[in-house]
């Protein structure tokens, strides 16, 4: 009976699953791998656009491009791979009747003497397809029962020896055509000598070759000589000996037995000895005897419903069958073995290739990613030192600086009081060099004042500068000097690892006394006109103390005296100075009580007296002393005595003016040199600050960077681990497939 798988009546435990199983899986990893370079492509893509493009280098991604050919190109290749076996022999061997009992139906033509013609390959096809061929060098497809003409030897049609005819047959009427085992049928190698054409054009990449001998004889030189020159382009062939026609053998039973160990000797004798293919214990597992047109004829029986025996031709058939279906059951191990070894070995090394590289090179990058991650998160760590050693440093250098200039403002504040405190004393001195023309005429005399003011402004603010400024710039520069040396190491965390040296240009600061004379002497008013030193007035005013009397009312509220600019000698209500003067007696005598009236009507009564006592002489003599003095000091008060009187009272003004804004002045000097000091150091921090600001953004950057590169070594790492497993899928490909003891 016919065994399930055998034959294509079912491949449910068919060797030929082996390839077709292979072949899907070998598929499904160049898939994988496809698409795993296509993820590497992109990521290396991504990464080119990224701050991190350095971590690409221009070898990777030609080998990407290179692999992407490569995996498209294999699997192409992959697509088009089948297991073939060829058909040859002498004319006349039963080599197409072999193969129509292989796919139990009469496909190829069969008969008496040289009947195929040319190659005959026969494919599957999709069932919808239907059956038809294909001839070389066209695409039409024609009926397949015009292979009875084309392949035929005794067809006017038929093709050329060298030529080759493909029969799509339908994959599910044969086993082994859906298992994608490709026959080829050749013409009697007996028929020409250009066998080394044929071997050129269609054994090259055939998996099996079956040798169909004729039982009847014994093998011939020409199928010797055929092997051999295959034996020599092919590394270790497989090669199955088929001795056909062995139902001739029934007609001889006594010598069966020994003409069947004759063959076989032979047979592994040209196997092992001659061509070295396989050992001789292998070599009898290749040599079989069976008869194909029992086994063909069978198969049609069975498939028509009828007893397979109706097709026997001689006793022994089930002997015969049982001995092709073990033909076919080891031909099937062979070629699968050998077709899944020979297709697919170099496919997988290929893979495992391709694989490795990218392990290799997502291990590289996986290693130059964390590296670059290592150094930059040691980068951060020192800038994030850098800005706590700033900050720190800050705080204290800012206390340092606030307590120093504190101090300097307490001494310019002293040294300024002190400077204008001895200019004030020598005021006098400083009023006496100015010595412009002087007129009592008021115009004149104003602008007198007014430049004796600016003189004494400018000549003062220059004796203080000369006195103070020199040493309060130089106080300032070293405070400032002092202030970058404690502030270079905060420069030196400048971020590009350079030092910076500081350079804060030497003060031009000049300290602005701003005394304005004229301002501050707005009230000055002066007291030039003559006054007689033994007049009523002045022994009035040396009487009361120097004090101006306040002139009588009956008012409380005292009123106050007219200034010496607003009287004249007579009032405009018309009163004299003699009233104004009897007045202030008066109200010195009310003030004073009954006392003082009574020393000044002893006062009154002195004349008097002198006259009664000393006579009339004396008392002339004295009244011509008194007007002699009189006019001594009128005619000695000029212009000169006006102007000593003016610069007098103006220094008594002036001084008393200063002395209240000494303390004012001195402030505001200390206040500027606080300013001049605070901005400089307010410079300084805010050079601090950019310093500060730029390795905050640095470590913002290196943060970030370091970001990046994690998200780079996790899609490294899954890259990688994907590349292990995609080998270790190859290394079960090989174990399975490859490795297997079949």
């Amino acid at each position: 009976m016919l065994k399930t798988g055998y034959g294509g009546s079912g491949d449910g435990s068919s060797p030929l699953k082996l390839f077709t199983n292979a072949k899907k899986k070998i598929n499904s990893i160049y898939g994988d791998i496809g698409k795993y370079v296509g993820d590497f492509e992109k990521f290396t893509e991504k990464v080119k656009t990224s701050e991190e493009k350095e971590l690409i280098e221009k070898d990777l991604d030609d080998h990407i491009v290179t692999c992407l050919q490569k995996v498209s190109g294999i699997r192409d290749m992959l697509l088009r791979d089948h297991m073939k076996v060829v058909f040859f022999g002498r004319t006349s061997n039963g080599k197409s009747t072999v193969i129509n009992a292989m796919l139990c139906d009469k496909i190829l033509p069969s008969g008496l003497g040289h009947t195929t013609n040319c190659f005959l390959s026969i494919e599957g096809c999709k069932d919808k397809d239907g059956a038809y061929l294909l001839c070389a060098g066209s695409d039409e497809k024609r009926n397949v029962q015009s292979v009875s003409q084309l392949g035929h030897a005794l067809s006017q049609e038929s093709m050329s020896n060298d030529s080759l005819i493909r029969i799509m047959w339908p994959k599910n009427k044969c086993t082994l055509l859906k298992h994608e085992v490709v026959l080829v049928d050749s013409p009697g190698i007996d028929v020409t000598e250009d066998m080394d054409n044929w071997i050129d054009q269609y054994c090259l990449d055939a998996d099996v070759f079956v040798l169909v001998a004729n039982a009847e004889s014994t093998l011939m030189l020409a199928e010797k000589k055929f092997f051999h020159k295959v034996n020599t382009r092919l590394s270790k062939p497989n090669i199955f000996i088929l001795n056909n026609r062995w139902d001739a053998s029934a007609a001889e039973p006594e010598l069966m037995e020994q003409v069947r160990a004759q063959h076989l000797k032979r047979g592994i004798s040209f196997l092992a000895d001659e061509l070295g293919v396989v050992s001789a214990q292998q070599a009898e597992d290749r040599v079989f005897f069976v008869s194909a047109k029992e086994a063909l004829n069978a198969r049609l029986q069975k498939l028509r419903g009828m007893p397979e025996s109706g097709g026997a031709l001689a006793e022994g058939f089930k002997a015969r069958l049982l001995e092709f279906c073990t033909f076919e059951h080891n031909f099937e191990e062979c070629i699968s073995r050998s077709a899944t070894r020979t297709k697919f070995h170099q496919h997988t090394q290929g893979a495992q290739s391709i694989v490795d590289s990218f392990t290799e090179y997502a291990s590289n990058l996986l290693d130059k990613a964390s590296n670059m991650k290592a150094e930059c998160d040691g980068c951060n760590e020192e800038v994030e030192l850098k800005i706590a050693f700033i900050e720190k440093n800050i705080k204290l250098l800012t206390a340092q600086v606030k307590e120093a200039i504190t101090r300097l403002v307490e001494e310019t504040e002293f040294q300024v009081r002190q400077a204008m405190s001895d200019e004030i004393r020598r005021l006098s001195l400083l009023v006496d060099e100015f010595d412009k023309p002087f007129h009592q005429n008021q115009m004149v005399l104003q602008v007198y004042k007014d430049e004796l003011y600016r003189h004494v402004e400018e000549v003062l603010g220059r004796n203080l500068a000369t006195r103070c400024s020199a040493s309060l710039k130089i106080q300032i520069n070293l405070s400032k000097e002092r202030m970058v040396k404690e502030a270079q190491p905060l420069f030196d965390c400048k971020s590009n690892g350079n030092e910076t040296q500081l350079q804060i240009p030497e003060s031009t600061f000049e300290v602005s006394y701003d005394i304005n004379c004229s301002n501050l002497c707005s009230d000055f008013r002066e007291d030039i006109e003559f006054k007689f030193s033994l007049g009523f007035r002045c022994l009035i005013n040396r009487f009361i103390g120097g004090r101006r009397p306040l002139a009588v009312s009956d008012s409380p509220v005292p009123r106050p005296l007219p200034t010496s600019q607003e009287m004249t000698p007579r009032q405009s209500d018309g009163t004299s100075m003699e009233d104004v003067a009897w007045g202030i007696a008066a109200g010195y005598i009310k003030t004073k009580g009954k006392n003082s009236a009574s020393l000044a009507l002893g006062v009154v009564m002195v004349p008097y007296a002198l006259y009664k006592t000393v006579g009339w002489r004396i008392l002339v003599f004295g009244v011509a002393s008194y007007g002699a003095l009189y006019l001594y000091e009128r005619l000695t008060w000029t212009s000169r005595a006006q102007e000593k009187a003016l610069k007098r009272q103006f220094v008594e003004h002036a001084s008393e003016k200063l002395d209240l804004v000494t303390s004012f002045t001195s402030s505001n000097c200390s206040h500027q040199v606080q300013q001049e000091l605070s901005t400089g150091f307010a410079q300084i921090c805010h050079k601090v600050d950019e310093i500060n600001k730029e390795l905050r953004a640095e470590s913002e950057d290196l943060k970030s960077k370091s970001d990046r590169l994690a998200a780079l070594q996790s899609e490294l790492k899954t890259l990688r681990n994907k590349a292990h497993f995609l080998s270790s899928d190859i290394g079960g490909f090989v174990a399975n497939y490859l490795k297997m003891d079949l």
